[in-house]
């Protein structure tokens, strides 16, 4: 088997409670009895056999930046509805509204296609850390350094991507203590199968978004479809559902207190190594700035949508995404503060400063992190500019799409290894579609109101931070009426509002795009000259963050004496958890599960406490099918427990010792949001829907007959799924 990730020994039991992301590696290296001594049925090699280089795990998919699991051979996938959401968004509209109303596809030619959504199924995972560093050419400097890392990332992609239907990543793991290279098939049909109501899958709306006790359905079903010989395509009439080989049964059984579970995912990014001044930036400027920034584009954006039907439609899905950044960024703030996080992060690195202090070996280690500590603060300088251009997304979609389609045209002129990594070809597929999916995202009214706060933050910045672009099409000096007239005419004068101009744009070269004389176009190419200047600095900051941060990895590494799961970064993980409450302050005690009852209590006839009529009638009705909870004599809704998780881990499918689905992840508490930066079982928990409250769902609620049937919960075959 390849080296793994730490060079993990056997690992006794006590070290993977709770705390810890373990890629699928590391899990073969763990102790079988221990294992099976936390609740594991299953041989670990079942979970992952590293001769066939798949495994079980392999149910686990990657769903455009969120989780998801195979729960049939026929290609059905749930997820969570937020993450299926811009597939309903692209069918919705005011005389069809499935964001409201949900849907169920009868039969399989009623499956709905998303424009760009994708799975990725995992099939290896290959140590090529030698080859990686073998890249930097002696006495490199910190720019030469991530360019040459850069370069041979890319080779190694594009060889790995030589196989069809194919996505790969070198995925860094501590800095650049090792690296890996993760090998995906990519299904490119994936289509709607199920979404619940508004009213279920956004139950309690942002009011409950990281909290607990919690009643919503945060789930969807989809399926990924190949070509008729299984090989993967795009949207087709001919194509046929994925043959899953790997894939989760559900169990009616549920859940109770006190049970082992496992959440499996693509957990995104924490920040555990990170020193504790890098932390204390965030705490003291990222995230205040995140509230500040992204708080201002969602009143915006409400505004506007309330305005009209078809607005509120075209913003929800923004919306969406930018309450959840804008919520988790205060609750990082409350936890950081609550927990003293960076105090405690603070006396552990200097515990390991004291340890390497008496040892000579590390103390290369010692200068590393001063450099580091160095660098910081060197960064502030010009910190507020580099924030509004890194968040883009936050502002009008003019703007994002204006500075893609340039960067794109600039891009493409140079040989495809030299060019950025979100700009290579392997891209191309992917920016076209966002492109073409944006469509729906565009409400006129909001756009403009989003420039021109853009534009007012940019203007405010001191000389040393000035964004040129901004100064040369509004004017250093310009008057709030300036800027709202200067925005109404490159607006009225564009064509890149234009789906069909855009997608022209798409492929046409520097000169073309100058030619058009679009003046939207015209700030975009100068905002994007320097957007990627920002990247060269970028580059070279990760150069010297590679050259390092190792250093001091290794020394904390060797001070733990125990194994130290790495920082999450989109990869396959496992979490071992147990089903249980917590108390979240003094005098006050949450049990781990919610109920059908608690639901209707919670429920007020007003957003977002408005569950949907017709679960309403079936709830009150007392017709609860078989999947009542005994100890709990109602349907549970959702349950609690002491996973490791993080943002990417949303869909996760939370799965019991043998392999079955129990429910499936979609948030964490309040108190556990800064549990990126470090994690403390007391209030550590994720909150989960139960498999038995989508089970109701679909039996009593919405009578998916074949539905079931295809899952293996309804006795009897499946029913054959024919237009009707």
């Amino acid at each position: 088997m390849k080296k793994t990730l730490l060079l993990l020994s056997l690992v006794a039991l006590p070290a993977l409670a709770g705390e810890g992301k373990w890629t699928p590696q590391q899990v073969l290296e763990l102790d079988p009895a221990a294992l099976r001594a936390q609740g594991l049925k299953l041989p670990p090699q079942r979970l992952w056999d590293p001769k066939r280089g798949t495994g079980l795990l392999a149910g686990t998919v990657n769903v455009g930046g969120c989780s998801g699991a195979f729960i049939s051979s026929t290609g059905l996938v749930i997820t969570n509805h937020h993450c299926a959401f811009s597939i309903i968004q692209e069918h919705s509209s005011p005389q069809r509204d499935l964001i409201t109303q949900g849907f169920l596809a009868t039969h399989r030619e009623a499956e709905l296609p998303g424009k760009g959504s994708r799975v990725q199924v995992p099939r290896s995972f290959t140590d090529v850390t030698k080859d990686m560093l073998a890249a930097v050419p002696a006495g490199a400097d910190d720019l030469t350094r991530a360019k040459a890392i850069e370069r041979r990332q890319k080779e190694l992609v594009a060889e790995c991507e030589k196989r069809p239907a194919t996505r790969c990543q070198v995925a860094t793991f501590d800095g650049g203590v090792q690296y890996m290279l993760v090998d995906a098939v990519e299904l490119k049909d994936v289509r709607l199968v199920y979404a619940p109501p508004r009213g279920v899958g956004e139950f309690g709306g942002d009011v409950d978004n990281w909290t607990w006790p919690r009643h919503t359905g945060d789930f969807a079903i989809v399926r990924a479809y190949t070509a008729p010989d299984g090989s993967s395509a795009p949207y087709s009439e001919q194509n046929v559902p994925y043959k899953a080989e790997f894939f989760f049964p559900l169990s009616p059984q549920g859940v109770k207190p006190g049970d082992f579970v496992m959440v499996l995912g693509y957990p995104g990014v924490t920040f555990r190594a990170m020193l504790a001044d890098e932390m204390a930036e965030r705490q003291s400027r990222h995230y205040p700035r995140i509230i500040d920034f992204y708080g201002e584009s969602i009143r915006i954006l409400e505004q506007e949508g309330e305005k009209d039907p078809a607005g509120k439609i075209a913003v929800a899905s923004t919306l969406k995404s930018l309450r959840n950044v804008y919520k988790n960024a205060g609750g990082q703030l409350e936890g950081l503060k609550r927990g003293r996080i960076i105090e405690k992060h603070r006396e552990a690195e200097e515990s390991v400063v004291r340890w390497a202090e008496k040892k000579p070996q590390h103390a290369e280690a010692l200068r590393a992190r001063s450099e580091l500590l160095s660098r910081q603060k060197e960064m502030g300088k010009t910190w507020e500019r580099e924030f509004l251009l890194n968040n883009l997304k936050a502002t009008a979609r003019g703007i994002a799409m204006s500075v893609t389609v340039s960067r794109l045209s600039r891009e493409r002129a140079r040989p495809d290894l030299e060019r950025e990594p979100a700009f290579m070809e392997r891209e191309h597929p992917r920016i076209k579609d966002q492109l073409e999916r944006e469509q729906k995202n565009l409400f006129l009214p909001a756009e403009k109101r989003l420039f021109q706060a853009f534009v007012r933050r940019a203007l405010a910045f001191g000389p040393e931070e000035r964004i040129a672009a901004v100064d040369k099409h509004f004017g250093a000096k310009a008057t709030e009426k300036d800027v709202a007239a200067k925005i109404d005419a490159m607006y009225a004068g564009t064509k890149l509002l234009s789906l069909t101009d855009r997608l022209a744009m798409f492929g046409e070269t520097e000169a073309q795009l100058q030619a058009r004389k679009d003046p939207l176009l015209a700030f975009g190419l100068d905002l994007a000259t320097e957007v990627a200047a920002l990247d060269e600095v970028k580059d070279s900051r990760d150069g010297a963050s590679q050259r390092l941060r190792p250093e001091w990895r290794r020394a904390v590494m060797a001070h733990a004496g125990k194994p130290v799961a790495p920082d999450a970064n989109g990869t396959l993980r496992v979490s071992f958890a147990k089903v249980q409450g917590y108390s979240p302050r003094d005098g006050v005690l949450y049990t781990p599960q919610t109920t059908l009852s608690g639901l209707l209590a919670k429920h007020t006839d007003a957003e977002p406490f408005d569950a949907p009529d017709k679960l309403l009638a079936t709830a009150q009705a007392r017709r609860l099918g078989a999947w009542v909870d005994p100890g709990l004599k109602d349907v549970p809704v959702a349950f609690l427990s002491d996973a490791d998780t993080t943002g990417g881990n949303s869909g996760s499918p939370t799965v019991n010792g043998k392999g079955e689905l129990v429910g499936v992840n979609f948030d964490r508490v309040w108190e556990n949001v800064a549990n990126d930066f470090g994690y403390n079982p007391d209030i550590a928990r994720n909150v989960n829907v139960d498999v038995r409250y989508v089970l109701w769902m679909l039996d009593q609620v919405e009578n998916a007959d074949a539905l079931l049937r295809e899952l293996g919960v309804r006795k009897g075959p499946p029913v054959a799924q024919e237009k009707r």
